[in-house]
């Protein structure tokens, strides 16, 4: 669309990833006009440096990991090496992919103007583009995350990286230091240990993935044993000195661990620096922006989406956002968003896919009550097919609904989509112990685990 000479729109949104983007096209279908203004790709984190290039890393492991082990299935196959160049080109096909029809879908959208460039918020309603101001009766900051490092660790790209540098690497390090056993942290780990990387993951906090249910933390620490991925937790990172070899990290108490590269993946902060936002008022923590429920600022009509926000940094969280911002703007009223019934996935493997409380959040909430269910998937008979371990686990509010599902397993990510809506439904254990599962599949661990709740178990013990 060409831009009106007044440049003024109903939004103004900085930003084009996940939250920005979902903002422009449901603010179209709901006859706003926008404007929407991105520096770098349209798509994101996300799309170019996040989810989608990781998963594709990850599903290569997963190719590398059934050829290594085919002959216990029948199938003989050798896993002769792993071509990075083959790799990134299979990885970089699946981005060229999504990218192109992302910008077909938004540069064909007449309700939407993209301006291309670096934007800044010069007024409360104002934006900045390379000396051009575009007015909006609505501002949306959207501006993303970056990923970040701790204070004198510096990066240096080569024997130092950031998980942006992880992507678009063409070799396979003989051995990989990981700082940080979050999400990205195990992702990466896992995905090298495919690759035949020797990993050792540091992490300060007492268990991995430590935001999860501490059950799914155990399963997952017991599957990386298996693996022989090394991790230290409880082991804050001192410091980092490069050797001949590559570099050598020192942890609490003085241990030191050397590799030849060293992930620095301490997670992601908020991009919004010399953005403008506190000069116009936009109220801030530690480079947050802080809303209400309702994703307003402290200034009038301006609202924040994604990873700006505190809470969970997910795509689909963003994107959820920018549906709900832009019906909230078009006098809609949407429901406001449950944060906690976000599923979350983490795609190593095994996977982990969650949603709802965990057991200690839900006692923190609801004391005595809480009743939990751990469905082992050794009973499950597809499962036992993919030869993969893990567990459903409920977690129940005594005589009320289900309040948490975690899950650990090959491929348990595909059936957080059931357990989202039994979380945000409401549901009661009988209602979904109802409900027919196909067989075999793991989705039928779900129900399985429902009807042991329900006092009826079928292949479990109550």
């Amino acid at each position: 669309m060409s831009e009106p000479n007044d440049a003024t729109f109903d939004i103004v949104i900085l930003g084009g990833g996940s939250g920005g983007y979902a903002t422009a096209l449901r603010a179209a279908q709901l006859d706003l006009s926008v404007a929407l203004i991105e520096k770098g790709k349209l798509g994101g984190t996300c799309l170019h440096n996040g989810c989608i290039p990781t998963k594709a890393l990850l599903h290569a492991a997963e190719i590398a990991d059934q050829t290594r082990e085919s002959e216990q299935f029948g199938v003989k196959a050798e896993l002769v090496g792993i071509d990075m160049a083959g790799v990134n080109s299979y990885k970089d096909g699946v981005i060229a992919r999504l990218y192109k029809g992302l910008q077909g879908m938004l540069k064909s959208n007449k309700a939407i103007t993209i301006v291309e460039g670096h934007g800044k918020l010069v007024g409360p309603n104002v934006v900045e583009v390379d000396g051009k101001r575009y007015t909006g009766r609505n501002v949306v900051l959207a501006s993303g995350s970056y990923a970040k490092s701790l204070p004198g660790l510096e990066v240096d790209g080569e024997r130092v990286i950031t998980s942006d540098h992880a992507l678009t690497m063409d070799r396979i390090p003989a051995s990989a230091i990981v700082l940080g056993g979050g999400v990205i942290g195990v992702e990466f780990a896992s995905v090298w240990k495919s690759f035949g990387v020797d990993v050792t993951i540091i992490e300060a906090l007492p268990r991995l993935v430590a935001a999860e249910d501490e059950e799914s933390s155990k399963a997952l620490e017991r599957a990386f044993r298996k693996r022989k991925i090394n991790f230290k937790v409880g082991k804050p990172f001192e410091k980092v000195e490069k050797t001949d070899n590559g570099v050598k990290v020192t942890i609490a108490g003085g241990e030191t661990v050397e590799a030849e590269l060293l992930l620095v993946a301490v997670g992601r902060g908020p991009t919004t620096a010399n953005l403008g936002y506190e000069e116009q008022g936009v109220k801030m923590d530690r480079g947050y922006v802080l809303t209400d429920d309702r994703l307003r600022t402290s200034v009038p009509n301006v609202y924040a989406v994604g990873d700006i926000v505190p809470g969970l940094q997910l795509a689909h969280r963003g994107f959820q956002q920018g549906i709900f911002v832009a019906e909230e703007i078009a006098g809609q009223n949407p429901a406001v968003i449950d944060e906690a019934g976000i599923p979350r996935v983490t795609y190593c493997d095994p996977e982990l896919a969650s949603v709802g409380l965990t057991e200690a959040k839900a006692k923190e909430q609801y004391g005595d009550k809480v009743k939990t269910y751990n469905y082992n998937l050794g009973g499950n008979g597809k499962s036992q097919i993919l030869k993969t371990a893990g567990f459903v686990k409920l977690v129940r509010v005594e005589d009320g609904p289900v309040v948490g599902v975690h899950m650990v397993g090959a491929r348990v990510g595909e059936l957080i989509g059931e357990a989202q809506l039994i979380y945000n439904w409401e549901a009661y254990p009988a209602e979904v112990a109802q409900l027919v599962h196909a067989h075999p599949t793991q989705n039928e661990a779900l129900g399985e685990a429902h009807l042991a709740l329900a006092g009826k178990p079928l292949h479990a013990h109550a």
